[in-house]
């Protein structure tokens, strides 16, 4: 009905690619739902009285074809192919309901699920519901049809729209809370990462301190050399060059470092060969109750992971004193002969008098940077609450190891991030509370449906056409006339229907006139005596007096 119901705009967002394999699924959802609406059709032709094949199940039954796959790009168009379909029942000599009311409401669904536009969609609606009024007027349909349009339609219309347009919001609202929830993750990931930046920047300072004077105490002694009366004038060049290359070394290593501390943090003004135990008796100065053990003996540490002892020890005593004032804090640096050439700094404070703390700090950006020194060195870190308090735990190898710095699993596979996992987790309880929350009246529902087939059933299959129950005569043979009896009989049958007169020694049976279940018919008594008809009879609904043929 190309005047009838216009084609929306179309959505940017619906006609982009979507991954493999998407396209396939939804040709195999369309061919799914269109199926329903066949095996629907069919069922309802098979037992419904003057219809069309052509009219009422190959015709509607195409243009649904047609309709479901369109929906996708154009659910208004869909939406009035199925409006069209449904009209057709008014044509039908007995009733105007059609199963297709069923392919109605699921395109109905479809438009407020599909499309953004709710004005566009009420104005289709509307005139689905005026085109299928101005269609009963113009054939003079009977009230049972008047009574259709304007009651089950509008209802087959609106409902399933108002469902559809809720399912659309509630998936906006989610996927806009995750894409949120990706952001805040995304900022995290950049602060951390300009954390760890910092944290290198200082690195690359501490490596300038030991190195530049490493490199200037080689200037020292190639200065010393110089001036050695040994040394042949050529010799003494040398060390002249010698001592000129290491304090060019020097120059350009200060200048290097110069860059990297651009923008940086201020210098801490705390000396580059400071020791644990300067460091733990500063703190102590500043009223810090601290105790220092060191376990085993001392082996060679190289430079980046002595740095790294001290810088562990240094943010643990900052934590303690940050987070909670006046507890006392145990330093361990354990070089055991267990782990041959690895050294464990563990850092515990005590719960604060204010109580016990409850785990990491959020925002805490200085233990990421100090996971990142970690890391840069081949060590592990662990921190988190202990004892009420909070322990600090650093696993470091005596040589730096120098790992991957390639996030991923054991196969290099990228990880999922944690809003993804978040995301998993929350579909999965989505989908227990709706299965919890709607299966009780899914069960029940369910068995209210097999008892009404089965009842449907029952009434179908017991009706005896009434030009077969003219054809057949008193005194034949039960043989000669039982391919027109229906499967089974009415069992239904009322006590006074029941308790009408019969020949005596007979065996009668009943069966339905008609196959309406929704209301009072005629029945058809035919009784036998040796499988020879004896009587038939007309139970009339009206009456319970039988009308003897």
């Amino acid at each position: 009905m190309p005047g009838l119901c216009t084609v929306p705009k179309v959505n940017p967002s619906a006609n982009a690619p979507g991954p493999p394999g998407e396209s396939r699924r939804h040709r195999v959802r369309d061919a799914v739902l269109w199926l329903v609406f066949v095996a629907v059709g069919v069922l309802w032709y098979r037992d419904a009285h003057d219809s069309s094949l052509w009219l009422d199940l190959v015709l509607p039954v195409t243009v649904l074809a047609v309709a479901v796959p369109v929906s996708r790009r154009a659910p208004v168009v869909a939406l009035g192919l199925a409006t069209l379909v449904t009209a057709l029942g008014l044509s039908h000599p007995v009733s105007p309901a059609t199963p297709y009311v069923l392919a109605l409401a699921a395109m109905s669904y479809l438009l407020g699920a599909r499309s953004a536009d709710h004005r566009r969609a009420l104005v289709a609606i509307a005139a689905c519901v005026a085109f299928a009024l101005v269609l009963c007027a113009l054939l003079r349909v009977s009230i049972l049809a008047w009574f259709f349009m304007t009651a089950v339609l509008p209802v087959a219309l609106v409902l399933p729209w108002l469902v559809g347009r809720y399912r659309r919001a509630q998936r906006e609202l989610v996927r806009g809370g995750w894409e949120r929830a990706e952001s805040l993750e995304a900022r995290q990931r950049e602060a951390e990462e300009q954390a760890r930046l910092r944290e290198r920047t200082r690195i690359a300072a501490d490596m300038h301190d030991s190195l530049g004077h490493a490199l200037s105490l080689i200037a020292l002694r190639a200065g010393a050399l110089q001036v050695s009366p040994a040394l042949t004038p050529e010799d003494r060049a040398k060390a002249r060059e010698l001592r000129a290359a290491a304090s060019d070394a020097v120059e350009h290593l200060r200048q290097t470092i110069s860059v990297l501390r651009d923008g940086a943090e201020p210098d801490s003004g705390v000396p580059a060969d400071e020791t644990v135990e300067a460091l733990v008796d500063r703190a102590r100065a500043s009223a810090v109750e601290v105790e220092l053990r060191r376990v085993g003996e001392v082996p060679e540490l190289a430079a980046q992971v002595d740095r790294a002892v001290y810088r562990i020890v240094q943010e643990g005593l900052t934590n303690a004193t940050k987070h909670a004032p006046g507890a006392p804090v145990t330093v361990e640096i354990i070089h055991s002969p267990d782990a041959p050439g690895e050294t464990t700094v563990r850092v515990v404070n005590a719960a604060p008098a204010e109580g016990p703390l409850t785990g990491l700090v959020p925002g805490n950006h200085g233990l990421v940077g100090l996971r990142e020194r970690v890391d840069l060195v081949g060590g592990a870190l662990r921190a988190g609450a202990h004892a009420g308090g909070f322990e600090l735990v650093a696993t470091l190898p005596n040589q730096p190891v120098f790992p991957s710095q390639k996030a991923g699993d054991a196969r290099g596979r990228a990880l999922p991030s944690e809003s993804t996992r978040q995301l998993a987790r929350a579909r999965r309880r989505v989908q227990l509370r709706f299965v919890l929350a709607f299966a009780a009246p899914v069960v029940t529902g369910g068995v209210m449906a097999v008892s009404a087939v089965f009842f449907a059933y029952q009434m179908l299959t017991c009706v005896l056409r009434p030009a077969d129950y003219e054809a057949v005569g008193v005194g034949q043979e039960r043989a000669e006339f039982a391919a027109v009896l229906p499967a089974q009989q009415f069992r239904y049958v009322r006590q006074d229907m029941r308790s009408a007169p019969a020949p005596t020694g007979s065996a009668c049976e009943y069966y339905r006139s008609n196959g309406n279940p929704f209301e009072e018919v005629d029945v058809y008594r035919l009784c036998f005596v040796d499988s020879r008809l004896v009587a038939k009879d007309v139970l009339s609904a009206g009456s319970p007096d039988r009308s003897p043929r």
